[in-house]
């Protein structure tokens, strides 16, 4: 989606709001496709005295696996975006302010797409206190105890056969 933002310039108070649904269904992320539904984009172009201001507001729901358990679960993805938006830059690039292109237009599905792929998590859990999968026998410890036999270190054998409980005499 393009807009055209030349006549929104000449507006001092100007708005043009703009609606947008991005289909990310095929979008490989980090081995899975998290996009069960579009990204919802809501925002607006502000024209501030001569500056051009974009305010918008992503939306979706993310089908993602844990990474500690490997569970698939679902969750909600909010990403606030603000930016100043220039016909040209003076210095060449700028991580502030996003350049337009020479028609004076902005090609916004790609730089929301850019913005909502940077605010990805790159460590998605079910729950923050997710115990994950032992390492040795596999079994989920939020659903389960470990059945390892945990190895005493040879160190301290003496000490663990304090531990041990006394069997009661016959």
């Amino acid at each position: 989606m393009k807009l055209d933002l030349k006549p929104l310039a000449q507006q001092p108070g100007g708005v043009l709001p703009f609606v947008l649904d991005m289909d990310l269904f095929n979008l490989d992320w980090n081995g899975i496709r998290p996009f069960a539904c579009p990204v919802h984009v809501e925002g607006q172009v502000r024209n501030r005295a001569g500056a051009l201001e974009l305010k918008a507001r992503m939306d979706t729901m993310l089908s993602l696996v844990c990474d500690r358990c490997a569970k698939p679960f679902q969750r909600d993805k909010t990403v606030e975006y603000e930016t100043l938006l220039a016909f040209e830059l003076a210095n060449g690039e700028s991580d502030d302010i996003v350049e337009l292109n020479r028609e004076g237009e902005l090609e916004l599905d790609e730089l929301m797409q850019e913005v909502f792929l940077l605010e990805m998590d790159t460590k998605n859990l079910c729950s923050q206190d997710c115990k994950g999968l032992c390492t040795g026998c596999g079994v989920d410890l939020n659903v389960e105890r470990c059945r390892c036999k945990r190895e005493t270190d040879p160190r301290l054998a003496m000490l663990a056969q304090l531990l041990e409980p006394e069997e009661p005499e016959q």
